[in-house]
């Protein structure tokens, strides 16, 4: 299998099959949208994360996705995924191919995120915004894909238990609301027949 070959088969997936929504009962959720953006460079995909810069009053410091809050001249959360792209990162929106949509995710400042998969350039010429990026980070899928780099906690929020995944790469750790996006999007990965093939053939990506 070739990198294209699993971006066509994650289309067909997300595609073919609706995005599960999350409602809390008793509670309104501001409506957010993110963008898991991929790309392949050398026959090697990857994925591409941005840290929030320390200053930002909320989830300062930590690893995300590019995205935000739903904003009124945003038609529907596609758009404030892809507009939130390219503010942050300056990835023009009409260079995103976008293959579908993962499930609905909560976070604990009470938005409800709609993520969104995309493939984008690779060739690394980000124009991040130092308002809101003070670091963009490509890990290769395969490195992600390692169960070593995993650990699962248990936490409570709302009063119900949950799994809470930590993801580390080197000096990199990646939890909240992105890790379990990226959970959501590795499970789906692991369904795409000879993917550990495709992946397995990737480059060491040790750090």
């Amino acid at each position: 299998m070739r990198v294209e070959g699993l971006f066509q088969a994650l289309e067909e997936r997300l595609t073919g099959r609706p995005a599960r929504s999350f409602e809390l009962p008793g509670r309104t959720l501001r409506e957010a949208a993110v963008l898991l953006p991929l790309f392949e460079r050398d026959g090697v995909p990857y994925v591409v994360f941005t840290r929030r810069p320390a200053h930002l009053r909320t989830h300062a410091g930590q690893y995300a996705f590019p995205g935000g809050g739903q904003e009124a001249r945003d038609g529907t959360p596609l758009t404030t995924a892809l507009r939130e792209t390219e503010e942050e990162l300056g990835i023009a929106r009409g260079g995103v191919r976008v293959l579908g949509q993962l499930d609905e995710t909560p976070t604990t400042s009470s938005y409800r995120i709609r993520p969104y998969v995309g493939v984008i350039p690779g060739d690394g010429q980000y124009v991040p915004n130092p308002m809101e990026v003070d670091l963009v980070l490509e890990v290769p899928l395969a490195r992600l894909m390692d169960p070593a780099i995993v650990r699962v906690e248990r936490h409570a929020w709302e009063g119900l238990e949950h799994d809470v995944h930590f993801y580390t790469h080197g000096e990199h750790v990646i939890w909240g609301a992105t890790a379990r996006i990226l959970h959501n999007f590795l499970l789906l990965v692991a369904e795409v027949p000879g993917v550990q093939a495709l992946l397995g053939a990737s480059p060491s990506s040790s750090p």
